[in-house]
């Protein structure tokens, strides 16, 4: 069962939002374990106590424990073998998130074996400043999550935090940086802060992403406005913390339940108000309005009656591809022979690894409903979304050589496999399919079977299907993520395009709406 399955099915069991630190802080427990006569305890003894008293008042109000790393780490030996109690205490459907903030490239792989295999922890905190590599070895563990700390309620931190200026602080760079390293399912933020203006910031550029508040409300008015901000349309998507001084108190149980209470309540108040304010607008379809020269963004035709522009969930993908040189016109020789007057060439995409990141996230919707063992790229291109996809699916990578080498082990296809492995073959782009069919020819003569071919874009799309049909002859089915009409659609609507590149690549614009004195002139 992965994180976000545990969570929600936390969440909806014990109907909370709530998250508790498990934080042994000498300052904070000293008083505490005064009031119980442990005054004379060890530290080690009184934080033991504790730590379990609150696990025990609050496994039934809260929907995650997060225990900060730090604290442990500074008792020494003695402390790691706290946190290990600290996992046998936590409930198993309850996470167990640790509070790491950890942003060492070098210790990453380490420290992701130690905390989900011999910890075996659910989560960790990450700092983001080195990049999506902070983040790759604990993607490795698709059962796994991290929280990315996208902004601190420190005062001193707002210098950095908020640079330049509001109108693009880095913390909004960071939230929307690190949605491209994995998917919600995998991915959380941790948002420091109670000022709500900032949490309905974060919640509007991420509005999939579970989000967890690190400090909480001053004053009780200070909840609703900060549910308001940071709640997703569902009234969840919210983790909240238990206020630390709660946990030092007598009657914990009692005050984690009132605030789960009072929680509950604000959530029911507020998706009431909203299924109110919903059922007050009539919503009215109006189509975009067309600029001169060709269709609006909205409503862009590819020729082939889909729709491009805005409205195509990839225009984002496919204009920056273009803007970084994917597509390129003159007279350009294909692999097959062919002269074409336009070439696209993918290879552009492995120098920018955050649009390489959201081509791997495309292909990726292509895979996700087929049956596969391992992943085979052709080279060369499609090697690095090979490689690519083999590590965001976790699954193993295999090619075909393109040539054997006389030396060495003289291997057909490279990679480790069985006789019978179902392998699923990943290309760049489909023209004739013939570097396609060598490949799979290699493959199957190895004992592998192949039923499924993913390609980035269908060159010949609806128009033509003859590439299509030679792998369908085989008994191959072909999954593009793309074809060339429905990026000739979106380019044109962009502006990317002139009438006369649309037309290159085989793209009829739509006519232009004629005017009153056009209707008369052609009556």
């Amino acid at each position: 069962m992965g994180f976000f399955v545990r969570l929600t099915d936390a969440i909806a069991a014990r109907q909370s939002l709530l998250v508790t630190g498990l934080d042994p802080n000498p300052e904070m427990l000293q008083a505490w374990a005064h009031r119980r006569g442990m005054g004379g305890r060890s530290f080690l003894s009184q934080a033991r106590y504790w730590i379990k008293a609150v696990v025990e008042a609050t496994a039934d109000h809260v929907c995650a424990y997060k225990p900060s790393l730090g604290f442990y780490q500074a008792l020494g030996p003695v402390g790691l073998e706290l946190l290990r109690e600290v996992r046998e205490l936590v409930p198993l459907d309850i996470p167990l998130i640790i509070d790491a903030k950890h942003g060492d490239l070098n210790s990453s792989s380490a420290l992701a074996h130690y905390l989900f295999r011999e910890l075996g922890a659910d989560g960790v905190t990450l700092s983001p400043l080195a990049g999506q590599d902070i983040a790759a070895p604990f993607l490795l563990y698709p059962e796994k999550a991290v929280v990315i700390t996208c902004h601190s309620s420190n005062a001193a931190a707002r210098v950095l935090q908020h640079h330049p200026d509001e109108n693009d602080p880095l913390y909004l760079r960071i939230v929307r940086e690190c949605q491209l390293w994995a998917t919600p399912d995998q991915l959380l933020l941790e948002v420091g802060t109670s000022d709500p203006a900032i949490l309905a910031r974060v919640r509007q550029e991420a509005p999939e992403r579970f989000l967890i508040l690190r400090s909480l409300w001053s004053e009780e008015d200070r909840l609703d406005a900060l549910l308001e901000a940071g709640l997703s349309p569902s009234a969840d998507g919210l983790l909240m913390p238990l206020p630390q001084n709660l946990l030092v108190e007598d009657d914990i149980a009692e005050r984690s339940a009132a605030l789960k209470q009072r929680i509950s309540e604000r959530r029911d108040r507020w998706l009431e108000r909203r299924a109110r304010d919903q059922s007050d607008v009539c919503s009215l379809w109006l189509p975009g309005r067309q600029p001169e020269g060709g269709a609006g963004l909205g409503a862009a035709s590819n020729g082939d009656g889909e729709s491009g522009g805005a409205g195509d969930p990839l225009a984002s993908l496919i204009v920056d591809l273009f803007d970084i040189g994917c597509l390129l016109f003159g007279d350009y020789v294909q692999a097959s022979g062919a002269v074409f007057n336009y070439y696209v060439d993918l290879r552009q995409i492995i120098s920018d690894p955050n649009l390489f990141h959201r081509v791997l996230h495309a292909y990726a919707g292509q895979l996700g409903e087929l049956a596969f063992d391992r992943i085979a790229g052709i080279p060369y291109g499609s090697l690095p979304t090979a490689t690519g996809l083999s590590l965001q699916l976790h699954k193993p990578l295999l090619y075909p050589r393109k040539e054997v080498k006389a030396h060495g082990a003289r291997r057909l296809i490279e990679g480790d496999f069985e006789e019978g492995d179902r392998v699923v073959v990943v290309d760049d782009i489909l023209i004739t399919g013939t570097s396609v069919l060598e490949g799979i020819a290699k493959l199957e003569s190895s004992g592998l079977e192949v039923e499924d071919v993913v390609v980035f874009i269908d060159h010949g799309g609806q128009a033509d299907t003859s590439a299509r049909q030679r792998l369908a002859k085989g008994g191959y089915r072909c999954h593009a993520v793309l074809d060339i009409p429905r990026i000739t659609g979106v380019l044109h609507a962009a502006g990317r395009l002139s009438d006369g590149q649309a037309a290159t690549l085989g793209f009829a614009p739509p006519a232009r709406a004629l005017g009153v004195e056009g209707l008369l002139a052609s009556s």
